[in-house]
């Protein structure tokens, strides 16, 4: 890989949680000439890593804020160039994100709303224990992508209430729909008819952009 030094500071940074060496990384990084959309994906991976160690109990809900906050001022200095690679696929599609009705946990998904947003997607995002009617509602006002969180094994069953609720109202054929969360397995995506499943923030908005 071209930049393996770089990543592995990204990385580090990024899951030390401290805000000034993930900036530092970060600058580090683009100076080097990595392109900004594979900064945003090793943070974005990285990310997804530090959700892991707080559910394990090895770091703390200070600790996620600041991984967060750094993960934001990245996007904030290289969003402009992210827009730009995007090209055509600037405001090509709405998507309509939210953290599904019974689940308050929202950190990832508001990690994958700014993804999209740096990759040139309109996103209404919804925030957390959202109503299942409202996903249908977006998708009724234009959103062509549904993009669903759930964080718990009591909450992800209402991703396929919200699918049903969607081939309910003749929108089904009409709306990409992408699901995620920690119980959530591909295995299950496609047991409930999703069409992405994406582990990560950065593995859900490449295969997002593929479907445009």
């Amino acid at each position: 890989m071209a930049y393996d030094n770089e990543t592995k500071k990204l990385h580090d940074a990024l899951v030390s949680c401290k805000v000034p060496d993930i900036k530092a990384a970060v600058d580090e990084a683009h100076a080097a000439g990595m392109p900004a959309n594979d900064i945003i994906n090793v943070l974005g991976d990285s990310m997804s890593e530090v959700g892991v160690l707080f559910e394990r109990g090895k770091l703390f809900l200070p600790h996620v804020l600041a991984a967060a906050n750094g993960m934001k001022a990245a996007m904030e200095l290289l969003g402009p160039e992210m827009a730009a690679d995007a090209g055509e696929a600037k405001d090509a599609a709405a998507v309509v994100m939210g953290t599904v009705e019974g689940d308050v946990h929202d950190i990832g998904k508001s990690i994958c709303s700014t993804m999209l947003q740096c990759a040139g997607f309109e996103v209404h995002d919804l925030g957390r224990d959202v109503p299942k009617a409202n996903f249908v509602e977006e998708v009724k006002g234009g959103c062509t992508f549904c993009g669903m969180s759930a964080l718990m094994t009591t909450t992800m069953t209402v991703q396929k209430e919200i699918i049903d609720m969607l081939k309910d109202a003749g929108l089904r054929d009409k709306v990409c729909v992408m699901v995620g969360g920690a119980p959530v397995t591909q295995g299950y995506a496609d047991k409930i008819g999703a069409d992405i499943y994406g582990e990560s923030a950065s593995e859900t908005t490449r295969k997002a952009k593929d479907k445009l």
